[in-house]
């Protein structure tokens, strides 16, 4: 059996499909493969671990029908036309579960980065602007005993709450499409409607999936509905904020912070005004990027593939 593969994973995942028998071949060129050399690489391949921001859209899927699994390097699957891929019977894997915490580790990094300026600071050491012993320079607010609310309270947005109740003693609101009972009762969370998480939010972190419900979700009129001392942190999807709307809520001090792990477009352009801002933190999108978590996702990514390429469920099917 021969898998391609269009990008890096995890050495441990390397080897365990050599283990099993598994011929890979592997994009090694620095830059993202494109539509239609992925699929001239798939034309001989049994399998795919599709590896970044590739579109597995209804025109790869049917150039490239002959597939007997499609495993995500990820745990979000918007970028796949899952309808067409179910109606060619390719199965898709991605990886739930084991990136929680280390994604949660990010919003809650860019929580306290935002909420103190760190980036912003940071980047006058780098300028040389650091002279003397400022009492009032750009002040940071605090977030202890705040309320953090969470659009999306699943595994990552539980492991968000938890990381701010047990070091800061926040109150957890949240907005889902349903309740999550569960939830509710190991940490407290109280379910609000989306205009009232706005509204009462000092932290407002995202942790839903890109659908079409949520896509450009926060634009202006939205931000306008948050406190004017909030933070908005999105770890999620550049997709479900507008970032033109982001940097004018911004820019007028509608609301006060913001911290991204994703941007909208992806990757950022350097010169982005959002990057000059002393009240925000960006980061290029490395919310799994620990060598635990890749270790895991790797490993889930073979078990995906194996149960496919045998015409077995896979465990982690999308």
């Amino acid at each position: 059996m021969k898998v391609f593969i269009s990008g890096n994973i995890a050495p441990v995942g390397l080897k365990e499909l050599e283990e099993n028998n598994i011929s890979v071949t592997q994009w090694k060129e620095n830059r993202q493969i494109t539509p239609e050399e992925l699929i001239e690489a798939c034309k001989d391949q049994d399998a795919l671990i599709s590896v970044g921001p590739n579109k597995i859209t209804t025109e790869f899927l049917k150039a490239c029908s002959h597939l007997k699994v499609i495993a995500l390097h990820s745990v979000g699957y918007d970028n796949v036309d899952v309808p067409a891929a179910k109606a060619l019977n390719i199965p898709i894997g991605n990886t739930p579960g084991v990136l929680s915490a280390a994604t949660a580790d990010t919003a809650f990094l860019l929580m306290l980065a935002v909420s103190r300026k760190a980036f912003y600071s940071h980047k006058k050491i780098i300028k040389g602007e650091w002279k003397n012993y400022e009492p009032s320079p750009e002040l940071g607010i605090e977030v202890n005993g705040k309320t953090l609310g969470i659009f999306g309270l699943g595994k990552i947005g539980l492991e968000m709450a938890k990381k701010c109740i047990g070091a800061y003693n926040m109150s957890v609101i949240y907005h889902n499409r349903s309740r999550n009972e569960e939830a509710e009762k190991e940490i407290g969370a109280r379910y609000v409607s989306f205009e009232e998480l706005l509204a009462q939010s000092d932290v407002l972190s995202i942790h839903t999936a890109l659908t079409p419900e949520t896509k450009d979700k926060f634009t202006l009129d939205v931000f306008k509905q948050m406190k004017p001392n909030s933070i908005f942190i999105n770890t999620a999807r550049g997709g479900i904020h507008n970032e033109k709307d982001l940097i004018k809520a911004l820019e007028e001090k509608i609301i006060w912070g913001a911290g991204l792990d994703v941007t909208n477009p992806e990757p950022m352009d350097k010169d982005n005004p959002l990057l000059l801002m002393e009240n925000v933190a960006v980061l290029p999108h490395i919310g799994s990027a620990t060598e635990e978590t890749r270790a895991a996702m790797a490993q889930i990514i073979v078990k995906n593939i194996l149960a496919g390429l045998k015409g077995e469920k896979l465990p982690f099917e999308v």
